[in-house]
């Protein structure tokens, strides 16, 4: 399996939003949901409505089993997501709470696949630029890259990724490799 990465660039984050944002409000919304929760694809694809929208307003907090863990996990709707999910709810008004957020236009009440999210996120991060290998769980791991960017602490950051230690955390967010970079730039003999 070939290793993607995340966004590291602010404004190349911000041009994968509006590119999504003007090309398909549901991919938008996928790409805002992925870099808004730290959840794996697994988990973003089984998303129905009833997890973000009741009785016409946004849900305050997201709530579910997550598929790889069994864990429960919780977390709140940020300002960002939110304004998602009102322009998507907007775009789909008879949306049923059951059905899946994702919908696929192949087959009755189908997520979309893996592959195509994948395939979707990759020509969004081609357009605006990006070189990096992106792909579904780049949107998690950009997640924990800006987490810790803000300063969060990693012990947290390793709890929301659900995480076995801090190590691996800063392994998978590429931090281990840039501290051992910075390490040998120092020492410079």
């Amino acid at each position: 399996m070939k290793v993607v990465e995340p966004i590291r660039d602010l404004k190349q984050l911000e041009a994968v939003k509006g590119y999504l944002r003007g090309k398909n409000k549901r991919d938008y919304l996928l790409f805002m949901v992925g870099i808004s929760s730290a959840l794996r694809i697994s988990d973003i694809l089984k998303l129905k409505v009833k997890h973000v929208w009741s009785r016409k307003k946004v849900e305050s907090f997201i709530e579910l089993n997550e598929k790889k863990t069994g864990k429960y996990k919780r977390f709140p709707i940020t300002s960002n997501l939110s304004k998602a999910i009102n322009e998507y709810m907007k775009e789909f008004p008879d949306k049923e709470p059951e059905d899946f957020l994702f919908a696929s236009r192949k087959g009755l009440n189908k997520p979309i696949s893996r592959q195509y999210a994948a395939t979707m996120l990759n020509e969004a991060c081609d357009m605006v630029g990006i070189a990096e290998r992106f792909g579904t769980h780049g949107l998690r791991k950009t997640w924990g890259f800006f987490a810790f960017k803000k300063g969060i602490s990693l012990d947290y950051i390793c709890i929301a990724l659900n995480h076995s230690s801090v190590a691996e955390t800063k392994r998978y967010l590429g931090i281990l490799q840039d501290d051992l970079d910075n390490l040998y730039l120092e020492v410079n003999l």
